[in-house]
């Protein structure tokens, strides 16, 4: 018996692979199929679910999951889900396929096919409708609010085979961790209660200090990596595992922090998307999500704890895994230590406010970074990426 959290809504995992031994047979059979395009957030969706971070789901949403978790963060059968898990295609290509038919799901953009496809639903989904309810506006300038906007016309709804899981294994080989493995690592490890930390930054003072309060309440931190695409700008996976390393061997105790990588793409989603990141993470195994301010925000989309009060808004049952919220963190001078709004009693003056955007840009601009702001070691790492942009 295991101690951890279970799946979301199963007892199991349900991680939608094909076995090895009949994936080549069903590539075969899939060169012959209709062929379906996806754009790099529908390929990393379809990774998370070979891997069963999306259990219990069995594939792609069809209209009455799709609109059950716009309108109530719900599937057709009532189990809490808070985004939309879809696949798109074009007009004349969804008019081609009929119902109960078999299409190979390729990458856009390398052509490889990953999986086939069952189609079990063909719909016309409302995209402001969406992006009114997931995101809360339809301004096409939040970057989740454009992409769901430019999909194709139609959503193919049905279960799923994956074929392939392409070239995220191989790039990330010592971080991509499937569900399986990592409650194994924590079971290994004697943890029953794990905090997971979602990063698309290298850790600055502020994060680690979180990851350390989540340490003090819980048996251990999994820092789960986005390894998915990022905003222009944003620093490589490759260079973010060296600096967060780098941190964990010279500021964490052993035997109390994971790094690992999950193959994501942020959709920007703000309160739904901190909701959607601790369903990920019971998957995982995690008990716990750190939830920091504007946790999956992007421009002034969000107030900035929206993602903190969503959870108070859910039902009994909908989610095993906690939110573990966290204020505004910073370094006081007069405190002379790492606080929150909440522990500090001083005045914005004495106060170093640290953020990922402003470390980004004194890298940027080569200006001199405190130790109060980040640790030495850490930004060693980064200056070495930065001075080999120039």
């Amino acid at each position: 018996m295991t101690s951890l959290v279970p799946p979301h809504g199963a007892n199991a995992l349900k991680p939608l692979l094909l076995p090895e031994k009949v994936r080549i047979q069903e590539l075969n059979r899939a060169e012959a199929l209709k062929k379906i395009p996806m754009t790099s957030c529908e390929v990393c969706d379809l990774l998370l679910l070979s891997m069963g971070a999306y259990t219990p789901l069995n594939g792609f949403m069809g209209e009455a999951d799709w609109r059950g978790v716009c309108e109530d963060m719900k599937l057709a059968d009532g189990l809490f889900w808070p985004v939309p898990i879809t696949v798109s295609a074009r007009q004349a290509l969804a008019d081609q396929i009929e119902i109960g038919e078999d299409v190979a799901l390729l990458d856009g953009e390398t052509q490889q096919i990953m999986g086939v496809l069952t189609v079990e639903d063909k719909y016309s989904p409302d995209p402001a409708l969406q992006c009114e309810k997931v995101f809360g506006t339809t301004d096409e300038s939040h970057p989740g609010v454009a992409k769901v906007m430019a999909q194709p016309p139609v959503n193919l709804g049905g279960s799923v085979k994956v074929i392939e899981e392409g070239w995220f294994p191989q790039e990330f080989s010592d971080l991509y961790i499937r569900p399986n493995e990592s409650r194994k690592m924590f079971e290994d490890m004697g943890w029953s209660k794990v905090a997971a930390f979602q990063t698309r930054n290298p850790m600055h003072r502020s994060h680690e200090y979180m990851a350390k309060i989540a340490i003090d309440v819980t048996d251990g931190v999994f820092i789960h990596q986005v390894l998915g695409k990022l905003k222009p700008g944003d620093i490589p996976a490759s260079v973010r595992v060296e600096a967060i390393n780098t941190m964990i061997e010279n500021y964490f105790a052993d035997n109390i922090a994971i790094q690992a990588g999950y193959p994501i793409e942020m959709r920007y989603a703000g309160p739904r998307e901190a909701l959607f990141h601790a369903l990920i993470r019971q998957n995982f195994g995690c008990s716990h999500l750190l939830v920091g301010r504007d946790h999956a925000g992007v421009g002034d989309f969000y107030g900035p704890f929206d993602a903190h009060d969503i959870f108070d808004t859910l039902w009994d049952g909908a989610l095993v895994t906690q939110s573990l919220k966290i204020g505004i963190t910073f370094f006081c001078e007069k405190c002379d230590g790492m606080a929150t709004d909440k522990t500090c009693p001083h005045d914005e003056e004495f106060r170093i406010n640290i953020s990922g955007t402003r470390q980004r840009e004194m890298l940027t601009n080569g200006e001199n970074i405190s130790a109060k702001f980040s640790r030495p070691e850490v930004v060693a790492v980064l200056r070495k990426y930065y001075e080999n942009l120039n």
